[in-house]
């Protein structure tokens, strides 16, 4: 009598696509690879490694200076105070061991019960500041997720807290178990989800070193296409680490060649919402959210939901907007296709980390300037805007005409020196004149009126419907609201000085772009914008919608709010108006491929297989 065979146990939600061994086509592929991602200079040295381990060595030990002095406030004796311990833990691209040269470092906090998070920006964030080597340290307690940023000595940490409900935090805690989340707020959970996340990731793919190469190319491409920013509506580490290592499980004895040439195809084909995931989610004992969209409407709406494999499972990307989404759809198409000719030698690795081209793809871009008057305001200000872009993009995907709103995933600083009040107002509303455009502190010293401008400089690129065939003239874009109520929305923080900062946003033509967005030789020199006879002829795209730090709004201008955005008007007309013009990519459906490219597809037997699974869409 024949015995039944044991089911063979696979990683992942669904059975592999292939089992098959790397050929030595892909072992070539892979050497290949990998001396591109040397040669793009991604690993970092045995000093920097060093340097981060004696930063977070002494971060460790602040930690636990923290703890003791609140326990001491709270009544704890000296002894209590010191065993009530503390501990920070690492997770995202250090922890999964792909971080490179000058990355940043993502930590925990972990904190007893009697420590509060108030305690944590009153009290840690202050003494942060006073630590020995440290910079740039600035909290932002209302986040979605509450964090302090930070550089000591040059390394940039990212700092959460998570207050466990215990009385002692010793050094041999882990996070894995789910009761620890008992008697958690949300944002806890979410804090201590980053380190559960990455340790239960590295259990659930098939081999780490394969995983590893992998994710450090695709992290690469990442941000080279200017996609890679949670923030601004892309994806963050997390969620790219989680959709290599599901090509990892489907693919379980490829090496990192063969995980690269299919993870594009994968992810260009994607039947989105369909979410994907390293596990089937598990349902627990505590009194918590997991991500389900059957039971949440909020959770229904998620456009490319990356479910977190650790309990509770939440969605990693609720960011993403329809703009981003087809952004990133494109970007999986043109590399599908590069690493397709990658395969048979007609193209080369560096191709695929070619420079993104934001800034040479439209037409008409909002500029959005945030501005103070000192360093510190100015980077919790800007934070403030940044946080609150992906609110603007949502507004403006809902203006007719407007097929798509593209934000770039990272502000522009700049430091101005001013002598006037027009020069002010000038560089506040992301002008730079020829008059103050190098000029130094030292050149203001003693003198009245001058003083140093801060900004933060974020762009949005618009992509326009193209002209119906047989319309004449131009057409009108009205995008006052969006603008208005993204203005409303950012001086709803709470730490909202309008005599201390400034927000302008403004219409520009990619003509009008300035000279710090591109690199050196990328464009074409223009002519320096000079200082206008007046004040009131300053305005060069336009009327903007402006508030300016440090003065007060003229009477001519609309009370409090930004005014409305007039994109390129009649003189008179005050609303909110666009000349439209052709040009601009089309996103509303799958572009073409090139003349010799079909469309990014698996091989047939792989095709047939992904298909079974659910992963590929027909």
């Amino acid at each position: 009598m024949a015995t039944s065979q044991p089911p063979v146990r696979h990683l992942g939600v669904t059975a592999p696509i292939s089992l098959s061994l790397p050929t030595e086509r892909d072992k070539a592929i892979t050497i290949s690879l990998m001396e591109e991602l040397r040669h793009q200079g991604i690993f970092e040295s045995e000093e920097e490694t060093r340097l981060r381990e004696h930063v977070l060595g002494r971060l460790a030990g602040l930690v636990k200076q923290f703890v003791e002095k609140v326990s001491l406030m709270r009544g704890l004796s000296a002894t209590a105070a010191k065993q009530a311990g503390g501990k920070i833990f690492t997770f995202g691209s250090y922890r999964l061991g792909v971080h490179g040269p000058g990355t940043d470092i993502d930590t925990v906090c972990v904190v007893p019960k009697h420590v509060s998070r108030e305690d944590f920006f009153d009290i840690f964030e202050p003494m942060l500041r006073e630590f020995e080597g440290a910079s740039e340290v600035s909290g932002v307690p209302e986040a979605f997720v509450p964090i302090i940023k930070a550089k000591i000595n040059g390394v940039e940490l990212d700092l959460l807290m998570a207050r466990l409900a215990l009385s002692q935090i010793g050094d041999d805690l882990t996070l894995q178990d789910d009761n620890l989340l008992k008697n958690l707020d949300e944002r806890c959970i979410r804090s201590i989800g980053g380190t559960r996340v990455t340790d239960e990731m590295l259990r659930l793919v098939p081999d780490v070193v394969v995983f590893r190469d992998a994710l450090r190319c695709i992290k690469l491409w990442a941000k080279r296409r200017a996609i890679y920013s949670n923030v601004m509506g892309f994806l963050g580490g997390v969620a790219w680490a989680m959709l290599v290592a599901r090509i990892c499980q489907l693919y379980p004895k490829g090496n990192a060649g063969v995980v690269i040439s299919r993870f594009f195809t994968i992810m260009y084909r994607w039947s989105w919402p369909q979410p994907v995931m390293l596990k089937q989610i598990e349902e627990g004992p505590l009194q918590v959210r997991v991500w389900n969209p059957k039971l949440y409407p909020s959770d229904r709406a998620h456009r490319m939901p990356i479910i977190t494999p650790a309990y509770p499972a939440m969605c990693s990307t609720h960011n993403v907007t329809e703009s981003t989404h087809k952004v990133m759809t494109d970007e999986f198409r043109k590399a599908a296709e590069i690493v397709d000719q990658v395969m048979v030698d007609k193209a080369q690795w560096s191709q695929l980390f070619a420079k993104h081209d934001f800034f040479h793809k439209y037409r008409y871009y909002l500029q959005i300037t945030a501005s103070s008057g000192d360093a510190d305001t100015q980077i919790k200000w800007s934070g403030t805007v940044e946080s609150r872009l992906r609110q603007l993009v949502m507004k403006l995907e809902f203006v007719e005409s407007l097929i798509l709103a593209h934000p770039f995933t990272k502000g522009f600083e700049q430091v101005y020196f001013v002598t006037d009040e027009a020069e002010l107002n000038a560089a506040s509303s992301g002008e730079i004149w020829d008059s103050f455009k190098k000029r130094t502190a030292k050149d203001i010293e003693g003198e009245e009126g001058g003083r140093a401008v801060f900004t933060t400089t974020f762009y949005i690129g618009l992509s326009i419907e193209p002209k119906p065939v047989g319309a004449t003239g131009p057409r009108r874009l009205d995008i006052s609201y969006p603008t208005a109520e993204f203005a409303k929305l950012v001086k709803m923080w709470e730490h909202f000085q309008a005599t201390q900062m400034g927000i302008v946003v403004r219409h520009i033509k990619s003509s009008a772009l300035p000279d710090y967005v591109f690199d050196e030789g990328e464009r074409h020199p223009k002519p320096p914008l000079k200082r206008p006879k007046t004040a009131k002829t300053s305005g060069k795209n336009g009327e903007d919608s402006e508030d300016h730090p440090n003065k007060k709004p003229r009477s001519s201008h609309t009370p409090a709010d930004l005014q409305a955005l007039q994109v390129a008007s009649a003189p008179s007309d005050r609303q909110s108006t666009a000349r439209i013009s052709n040009g601009e990519p089309n996103y509303n459906r799958r572009p073409p491929s090139p003349p010799g490219l079909g469309t990014p597809t698996l091989p047939f037997a792989e095709t047939v297989a992904a298909q079974a699974t659910g992963v590929v869409a027909p």
